[in-house]
């Protein structure tokens, strides 16, 4: 069987809110969450950095 239960902060709607806010923003609410787009914007960040790094060290050589 599952692990269902009652949840006070689905009683109250605190799981709602935190989803609702998410949605709308674009934060994740969760550790998991934050720590995957963090980790994904890192690799794009990156990406960009070693491109520039090449193009000024091209300059700098030429």
């Amino acid at each position: 069987m599952g692990k269902g239960g009652f949840s006070w902060k689905r009683a109250t709607g605190i799981t709602k809110a935190k989803q609702n806010f998410s949605r709308k923003t674009g934060i994740p609410t969760t550790k998991s969450g934050r720590q995957r787009k963090a980790g994904s914007a890192m690799g794009c960040a990156t990406f960009l950095i070693l491109i520039t790094l090449l193009i000024i060290f091209s300059f700098i050589i030429l």
